[in-house]
């Protein structure tokens, strides 16, 4: 497996602000081998972004020595594809298919996909949507992406995240097999997980499906997002999902995303990740 630190857990990535090269440098320098990139509506890359620039974006790749894991976007949370207004779920189906188009040009092969939420925690003023009415929207939002990621080669690596919906192994797993295509899978984190579940048996239980891996630690004691800690600070039994990713034959990238940006953790997370998968 491979340690990728996300263009997230740098000072300005959140803002996406940070240049791109200054990040990937950052990484290099701390021992990640990779760095997951973040596309927005707005900032350093956008599905705006052309291909020439990509293509910039690849060649500094490789005169620095790090390669690009994904492409991740947390445009989903408040454009969403399961919200009421049709436009608003068109809107996020346009800019998804040109965010695929991007990820291609960036030479990845898997792109974060949020499928849209029953509710936003951290959204205060967004809209509650019907669980079934969520999930018959989600599943509409990919059958009308998979021809884009089918023909860009890039996968829709669908996270499971504080949305409270596919709150299950056993139902992301039927979820993702309803689009019978391996162009749709899993984007597993172990943090997200923790509250509800067993990270571990989520890997085994979704096995192949899984197509990149995100790390970040929790506190079950806390219950909140305020429960999000350091690595090897919280509750993860990082062992424990080694081996079950060693049982399923994962041996792709596993990303640090350890947000917001504070001083010193992004060492601090590089440092920790050296000991958990090296």
């Amino acid at each position: 497996m491979k340690i990728s630190a996300s263009y997230w857990m740098f000072e300005g990535g959140l803002e996406a602000t940070k240049p791109i090269d200054e990040a990937m440098r950052e990484a290099k320098e701390l021992g990640f081998e990779a760095l997951e990139l973040a596309i927005a509506s707005k900032g350093v890359l956008t599905e705006k972004t052309t291909q020439a620039e990509c293509e910039e974006i690849v060649a500094t790749t490789q005169k620095i020595g790090i390669e690009i894991s994904s492409v991740a976007s947390g445009e989903s949370w408040g454009c969403s594809p399961t919200a009421n207004n049709d436009e608003t779920r068109a809107k996020i189906i346009d800019f998804t298919r040109k965010a695929l188009q991007v990820t291609k040009w960036l030479g990845t092969d898997a792109y974060l996909f949020v499928p849209g939420a029953v509710d936003v925690f951290f959204l205060p003023e967004a809209e509650v949507i019907s669980y079934d009415i969520c999930y018959e929207r989600a599943g509409d939002a990919i059958k009308q992406l998979l021809p884009a990621a089918e023909e860009t080669g890039v996968a829709i690596c669908i996270e499971n995240v504080w949305n409270k919906f596919l709150l299950s192994p056993l139902e992301m797993r039927d979820f993702i097999d309803s689009f019978k295509s391996e162009m749709v899978g899993a984007y597993f984190d172990v943090g997200n997980v923790l509250l509800t579940g067993y990270p571990d048996q989520w890997i085994r239980i979704l096995g192949k499906r899984i197509k990149r891996v995100h790390v970040k630690d929790f506190k079950c004691s806390v219950g909140t997002a305020e429960g999000f800690v350091d690595l090897l600070e919280g509750d993860v039994d990082f062992e424990g999902i080694k081996k079950a990713l060693v049982d399923i034959d994962y041996d792709g990238y596993v990303t640090a995303e350890l947000l917001p940006f504070e001083p010193g953790r992004p060492e601090k997370t590089a440092q920790a990740m050296k000991k958990i998968f090296k």
